[in-house]
């Protein structure tokens, strides 16, 4: 093993990274600092201090990044209208290039000189890890257990626990759910057990946690309404919010109202498919608002170049590059059509669905004077429609003339 003194661990405190704790400290002689991040998972996080105490860990960071998240990750990455592959809203990708930070800004403070992650080896999260925390400390060294241990179940790991005497819940252990799951202020994904058969339908309610099942959400809709500067939600029904607050307030409401959920065969970066479910309530209210504000208030062109770049943005944050130069580029160039995104946006949540009922901006290139369908008292000349089709039909009857097959 290569000579390292002090190594910073992403620690969730469960049977993972309590194994990973006491691995490193064997494996390489180190001393091991614990990170362990409260991004809105809506567990209690302060608990993993005591275990890492209990392990012989000294310095021990838990911090509070949901506000960092919302604010500096979820929004600029909605402000994109950002999907991959047409349906995931990235839940579990942009949360991995907050904590890359965060791990070499410990890094930094302590005087670490590697960090290390519970992430797979057949999974996407070591990418992302390990691409963020290259762009921002290119010397450090990544410790990437799964990749060298022999620890290949989890019934070895217990075995492993057992005899360390590494203070882990069994009892809990025992009942743990059987899909591996992440979560955050976003989302919350479930993947492995039943799943990894794509036939197999999702029980409910036994696996879903943040949503009820559509056909048991209220009878009556739920309206609410967003406002909007420069493509950030900053108040739902008149009261000013965080973005933190404004995603809590949405999961919660979505949520009761069954919407959010979401049974998807993905493609992982590695190259291996992956079926996974995600219930993400505020996300989805979140796309869909965004989207009818900027129906309103965005140029044509803009909003069609927007739709354009979207899929090679979505696909950067979801690969782990969300340091790079052409994500930074890119995200210059939305947060610029960005300015004039304001308004209210009205939306309706009922069983499972939400539809964007209403939409109004100061902002607004809607104008009722050229759309309508009745007198527009001469803002608009009709007879101009026909040199506009003749000179975008040229080219068409140019090849027809020649005989040329366009079928």
């Amino acid at each position: 093993m290569s000579s390292v003194n002090k190594v910073v661990l992403a620690y969730s405190g469960g049977l993972d990274t309590s194994v990973i704790v006491k691995w490193l400290q064997e494996t390489y002689n180190c001393e091991v600092v614990t990170f362990t991040a409260d991004i809105g998972q809506g567990e209690e996080v302060e608990p993993a201090r005591a275990k890492a105490q209990a392990m012989g860990v000294k310095e021990i960071y838990i911090d509070d990044l949901r506000e960092e998240f919302a604010r500096d990750f979820v929004f600029p990455m909605f402000r994109a209208n950002a999907i991959y592959e047409g349906e995931y809203l990235l839940g579990t990708s942009i949360a991995r290039p907050l904590i890359a930070k965060r791990l070499i800004e410990i890094a930094k403070e302590t005087g670490a000189d590697a960090i290390s992650h519970g992430a797979t080896g057949k999974g996407n999260d070591q990418v992302r890890f390990e691409l963020g925390a290259y762009a921002l400390m290119p010397g450090i060294q990544v410790i990437a257990p799964w990749r060298e241990w022999d620890l290949t179940s989890r019934e070895t790991l217990m075995k492993y626990c057992e005899d360390r005497k590494i203070p882990v819940d069994f009892a809990s252990s025992k009942k743990k759910s059987p899909y591996s799951m992440d979560a955050n202020l976003l989302h919350i994904s479930y993947e492995g057990g039943n799943l990894e058969d794509p036939w197999w339908e999702a029980e409910d309610p036994e696996m879903w946690r943040w949503t009820v099942a559509p056909e048991q959400a209220p009878d009556e809709p739920t309206y609410l309404v967003l406002t909007y500067e420069k493509g950030d939600i900053v108040a739902i029904d008149g009261e000013a919010m965080s973005p933190a607050t404004v995603m809590e307030y949405l999961n919660k409401v979505a949520g009761e109202n069954g919407v959010g959920r979401l049974d998807i065969v993905e493609n992982r970066y590695v190259g291996m498919k992956s079926r996974g479910c995600y219930e993400t309530p505020a996300g989805t209210v979140m796309m869909k608002a965004h989207r009818a504000i900027e129906s309103l208030t965005l140029d044509r062109e803009a909003a069609h170049l927007k739709d354009e770049l979207m899929p090679k943005y979505a696909k950067m944050v979801y690969n782990g590059y969300w340091w790079s130069p052409e994500r930074k580029m890119l995200q210059a160039a939305i947060d610029e059509s960005q300015k004039c995104v304001n308004g209210d946006v009205r939306v309706k949540l009922y069983k499972g669905s939400v539809t964007a009922v209403g939409r109004r901006s100061e902002d607004s290139l809607f104008d009722e004077k050229v759309a309508t369908f009745e007198d527009d008292a001469g803002a608009y000349d009709q007879k101009d429609a026909a040199g506009f089709i003749k000179l975008n039909a040229l080219r068409l009857r140019i090849a027809a003339g020649k005989g040329r097959d366009l079928k």
